[in-house]
């Protein structure tokens, strides 16, 4: 399915879950999120996905052969999570867990709520057994 992106959000949530997540660096998707003071219900998480790129200073500090590992399997404090989901409304988000950690104190990442999607419009269908004519040319 192709989502068409509705707006550009960028603002940091809080993502809440039902059980904590065994690794910090690589939580899942949380079961609902809380952003400028509603709580969305994740109801259906539609993709997920990591990238594992670096940007700015980091993306030029590691010899050629090290970069090419990180960049599919990760390295500490680098790398996004995003995740795709319907929450209660029905409307759906992409948000991501940015493993960079906030201070050299605070060594956790940080949840951000990316865009809000639209579904595309579905294809009508055909009932079964219902042929559809052909037109000739």
């Amino acid at each position: 399915m192709e989502y068409q992106p509705l707006h550009f959000i960028g603002e940091a949530i809080e993502a809440q879950f039902d059980e904590p997540p065994l690794y910090a660096k690589r939580p899942g998707c949380p079961n609902r999120f809380v952003w400028r003071g509603t709580v969305y219900e994740i109801v259906e998480l539609l993709s997920e996905w990591q990238d594992y790129e670096r940007r700015g200073r980091m993306a030029h500090n590691m010899r050629p052969a090290h970069a090419a590992a990180a960049a599919s399997r990760g390295s500490w404090g680098v790398g996004r999570s995003y995740f795709r989901v319907r929450v209660a409304t029905g409307q759906i988000f992409d948000l991501y867990y940015d493993r960079a950690p906030e201070s050299s104190t605070v060594r956790a990442g940080s949840w951000l709520l990316y865009r809000e999607l639209a579904a595309p419009p579905e294809s009508p269908r055909t009932p079964e057994g219902v042929t559809t004519p052909k037109i000739a040319n």
